[in-house]
Order: C-alpha cells, then structure tokens, then sequence
C-alpha cells in the first residue's frame, strides 16, 4: 500500500522555492501542508497563492507540532540546521537537509546521535551524485567496469563570484563551493578521505581576499583505498559552469564532460563552433534536485535509510575542515587531526 506523506517545508528561499516548486509538480504521494520562513512578505505571500500553498507562517513550531505532518525539508541558512534537525527528529519527523548540515563538527556529531536514538530518517542535500552524467560514472566504477579506482579528477569552476557580502559568512571557499566536490569525491572513490593536501590564491578578485578567503583552490587527496584524488575550483570561469568528473580505473576511464546548452555544431572554412556551456548552476543542475526529492520520499517508502546520510555531511565537513588546516599550514593533513 502506497503511503502518503505530510510535508513541512522550512526556508523559502531560493533553494527552498525550487524544492518546493519540485514538491508541488514532480514528486508523486505527496501533500505539502505548511511552508515557514523568517520573512513571510507580500512577495512570498503572493508567490505562494499562485501555487495553491495554503498555509505560509514565520512559526517553525506549526511544522514540529503538526501530528499529520511526517517528513519536514529543511532549506533555511545553514546555522538554522543543527537545531531544526533536532525539533524534527524529537518530533519523530523524517528529514532532509540542505548542505552543510553544520560548520561545527560537535554540534554535527551531537544532532546526528539525536537523529540516531529518535530512529527517525535524514538525509543532506547534496545533489550532484543525482546528476544523470555523475551517476552514470558512479555505476561504471561501483560494477567494476573501469576496475579499482585509482584517480579521481574533480573539475568544479563557477562562473562568477558570489557577492562580496556572501563570502564574508559563506564559511570559506573549502565549506561553501569546494563541499560538493568532497562529497562527490568520496562518492566515486567509493571510500572515506584519509589526508588532503591543499593551496589556494586570490586570483580574481583582491576584495575576497580582504574578506578573508580564497577564490582559486586545488587539493589533492588520498582515499583509504589508496586512491588518490584531485580537485579544482576557481570563483570564475568566464566562459561558463564548468562540471567535470574522471575517474582513472584498474581497466579503464570514465569520465562526464560539460553539457552544452543544445548540440548544433556550426561548420565554417575557419573553425567548428558550438554553443556555450550552461552559466548558472539552476541551468546544469535542476533536474538532480527534483530527482533527490524523488529518491528520499521513495527511500521513506520502502523503509530504506537514504543517502547521502548524517554520517556523509559529517565526513564532508571533516574533509573541508582538513583542508583548511592544510592551506593555513601548507602541509598535508589528516583527517584524523580534525576529527577529535
């Protein structure tokens, strides 16, 4: 018998807005109940009149203390996280969380024993292991058809630097943009990270620097399977959201390339053109979104633990937090070290 779910939506922001737009029209047996967020405005208010949202509230708790309510999506700012995935699992709601699920890894490691001992299930958002591209390379590696990993070669280049203002809270280049690449680094590499080394330089723009960050990274690391990984960011690639995996095996390579927007090829005596690369990460990613939503309520179906887990965005912060130690100390470093 197919169960239906009750659904809580807290954070209507950008990511919030998408996850609910996906909700509405693209996950089946589902009924989104009560949306909350810190600024319920006309704007909001009107926005979710048009989609037939029946009840917006800045109340948190209205979603907590719903008894029909049973599965709760958590898309507010990142230092919300912790203490709505707590309320939600005291709550015995089933949760999923937007990445990271902390930048703190005691008040990580504390929320996930809560989740633990209220048997409840969560899952964190990292979307891209639902890209149909990166998926399709994580099933040639885990089937064995590229043999053992051995090198996993993570491109990952926005095309423009967020605002000055956001660099300032967004936690640091390692726990902001380079986060993704980690989880998506211990995805194909079928294995946890033991060391990364990392070196980053201001390159784009000086003012990021003056707030305290980088804007151009590499790490290397290596994975207790003795694979070795390498990653590399910039805050801008003028020419476009470059997003590229490989994955060098025991037999063989695979590796997703960048999309381009169409597949027209223009044919001249000088050159052979094709059309950009998309620009915005919405253009590159939307579908992985409504497809992790998609997996998390199936997985809730069938009484599956989804992923990634609690235990996934803990070992994706230890991996950035390494990193940071690494760059401010310029030596390779262990995971281990900021794992105390």
């Amino acid at each position: 018998m197919v169960k239906k779910f009750i659904v809580g939506v807290i954070g209507a922001g950008r990511i919030g807005k998408l996850h609910i737009e996906n909700l509405l029209g693209k996950v089946p047996d589902i009924s989104l109940k009560i949306v909350s967020d810190v600024n319920v405005d006309d704007k909001l208010k009107q926005w979710a009149d048009e989609r037939g949202i029946l009840k917006l509230t800045t109340d948190t708790n209205e979603i907590f203390t719903d008894p029909e309510i049973n599965s709760i999506i958590i898309a507010s700012s990142t230092d919300t996280h912790t203490r709505y995935i707590q309320e939600a699992a005291n709550a015995k709601k089933n949760i999923f969380c937007e990445k990271p699920i902390d930048v703190d890894i005691n008040r990580i490691k504390k929320t996930l024993e809560v989740v633990k001992n209220e048997g409840v299930k969560l899952m964190v958002g990292f979307n891209r292991r639902f890209d149909r591209n990166f998926m399709r390379v994580h099933e040639a590696v885990i089937s064995g058809q590229v043999g053992n990993p051995q090198i996993i070669k993570i491109t990952s280049r926005d095309p423009a630097p967020p605002p000055i203002e956001y660099i300032k809270i967004s936690g640091g280049i390692f726990l902001d943009m380079t986060i993704h690449d980690w989880d998506m680094a211990r995805y194909q590499a079928g294995s946890e990270v033991e060391e990364v080394y990392a070196s980053g330089a201001v390159l784009v723009d000086p003012a990021i620097g003056k707030a305290g960050d980088i804007d151009t990274a590499v790490a290397v690391l290596r994975f207790k399977n003795g694979a070795i990984g390498i990653i590399d960011n910039t805050r801008q690639a003028v020419y476009g959201y470059d997003q590229r995996v490989e994955i060098l095996g025991s037999k063989g390579c695979v590796l997703a390339d960048n999309e381009a927007t169409n597949t027209v090829r223009i044919y001249t005596a000088e050159c052979t053109n094709i059309d950009k690369i998309p620009y915005f990460f919405l253009e590159r990613y939307m579908e992985s979104y409504a497809t992790e939503l998609k997996y998390f309520f199936n997985c809730l179906q069938n009484n599956q633990d989804p992923t990634p887990s609690g235990e996934d965005g803990l070992q994706n912060v230890l991996v950035a937090m390494a990193a940071q130690k690494s760059f401010k100390e310029n030596r390779p470093v262990k995971i281990s070290e900021v794992d105390k």
